[in-house]
């Protein structure tokens, strides 16, 4: 069976949103799992902005390998590129994380494989994520989903930058994540990398809603994402429920199928206490 490789990013504090992540991608598939995590340490510019421990990636590596002993953890850390480029820039305070942005660095990571699934923490697989890591996109930059909001507000065209199916030759050859550096660094944005991304590319394959479900799951879901969401009825308010808040994604959005991956974890968690700081 043909390996799928997936990358994650992020900070130590999320590492709850991550293992529930990647529980989700090991339940709904057999073939082995690449998964690479960028990480970095900033704890200079906040307390919080710390890197996964090696506690954590340790956990991480078991969850895969019990699945399918041909997976794997690959741990990259780039503090130093952030530091040298967008630490600098007009958007290290926003409403997302710094974490964020280090994907705009897949381009210059050696020894990743062609294709890569990009993830945000803050989604879950409902089925196998191969449907998603087979689609061709060699004419392609990369695929993504239209944002839920974006699309009327924004663009018809506006894509989530949570699920991102990435050729990287063609990346390369374009240069797009190198450019959505520079732009990212000299342009004060809202939602910094995702509108790069939009407003840089050349060739983009917009995928069917079911890759990216930023509303409630349907039955053809592959990836729910918890990102935000506004409420109409019976007054209007934005909502932001992520995954590792049990109790929101019970009684404010009626969803339980993901219990099974909920006492997994506190298994897990039970059994490697040294992951919990």
């Amino acid at each position: 069976m043909s390996e799928i490789s997936v990358c994650y990013s992020g900070n130590r504090r999320v590492f709850p949103g991550l293992l529930l992540s990647v529980l989700s991608l090991v339940k709904h598939t057999d073939r082995p799992l690449q998964i690479f995590i960028l990480s970095m340490d900033m704890h200079e510019a906040n307390p919080a902005f710390l890197p996964f421990s090696q506690a954590q990636l340790d956990v991480l590596e078991h969850v895969v390998q019990k699945k399918n002993a041909a997976s794997r953890v690959i741990y990259i850390d780039l503090s130093d590129q952030y530091r040298a480029t967008l630490a600098r820039g007009k958007n290290t305070a926003n409403f997302y994380t710094p974490y964020a942005q280090l994907r705009t660095f897949l381009g210059e990571i050696e020894n990743l494989p062609d294709k890569l699934i990009y993830l945000d923490i803050d989604t879950m697989c409902l089925s196998d994520i191969g449907q998603l890591y087979d689609i061709d996109i060699e004419d392609y930059e990369y695929a993504a989903v239209r944002d839920h909001m974006g699309k009327f507000w924004v663009s018809p065209t506006y894509c989530n930058s949570g699920v991102l199916l990435l050729n990287l030759p063609r990346l390369r050859e374009t240069k797009l994540l190198q450019r959505c550096h520079d732009y990212i660094a000299t342009r004060r944005l809202v939602m910094p990398d995702q509108t790069a991304l939009h407003r840089l590319h050349r060739a983009r394959l917009i995928l069917p809603r079911r890759f990216n479900e930023q509303r409630a799951p349907r039955k053809d879901t592959v990836i729910k994402h918890f990102c935000r969401g506004i409420r109409w009825f019976p007054f209007f308010y934005i909502y932001n429920y992520k995954q590792w808040e049990r109790d929101n994604v019970h009684k404010k959005l009626k969803l339980f199928c993901f219990d099974d991956l909920y006492e997994e974890y506190d298994r897990l968690m039970a059994q490697y206490p040294e992951a919990n700081t």
